[in-house]
């Protein structure tokens, strides 16, 4: 299987614009808020062309309860087997619902804001995939060869936050 990496799309903001309405109209208020998360949500930055989202939840339990909507929007629940998090996939996206509680210390959110901030991190973190895609076929190659310089990445962006360092892949 070929890794394959995009340049920066325009269109993925207003993709993933798009994608938050069907959730937020699938979920109601089992979720409290809902952003455009991952590599598609960093202009500038070369990404697999899989719109991420993420989702805060008060109740898990009550997202499980409408998961129905998200099925009819053309979601499947992947069991992802993460502590805190429901993972949902349909073609192009990816649909990562997390604790409320959690929200504001989410390594995705917060690598983004870093990428979004940080040119120097961002250059290298596209250098990094372009190369890695070209090297390796395999996806859990390709993740596997990103993980040192993501967690670098967010350690120094917890950091500056005031937070503790954890496994990027929490």
């Amino acid at each position: 299987m070929t890794i394959e990496i995009r340049e920066y799309d325009p269109a993925w903001p207003n993709l993933a614009a798009e994608a938050l309405d069907e959730v937020f109209a699938a979920l109601g208020d089992a979720i409290t808020a809902a952003e455009h998360v991952g590599s598609t949500a960093v202009p500038g930055l070369p990404a697999k062309p899989i719109v991420d989202l993420m989702a805060a939840a008060p109740s898990l339990e009550a997202v499980r309860e409408r998961e129905a909507g998200l099925l009819k929007a053309g979601y499947e629940y992947v069991d992802a087997r993460m502590p805190g998090r429901l993972l949902y996939h349909r073609p192009g996206y990816h649909l990562h619902v997390v604790t409320a509680g959690s929200w504001d210390t989410r390594n995705q959110r917060i690598l983004r804001d870093h990428l979004r901030s940080n040119v120097d991190d961002r250059e290298a973190y596209a250098a990094l995939k372009r190369s890695l895609a070209a090297e390796v076929d395999d996806r859990d190659a390709y993740t596997q060869g990103k993980t040192a310089l993501i967690q670098r990445m967010v350690d120094d962006a917890r950091a500056r936050l005031g937070l503790p360092s954890v496994d990027v892949w929490e």
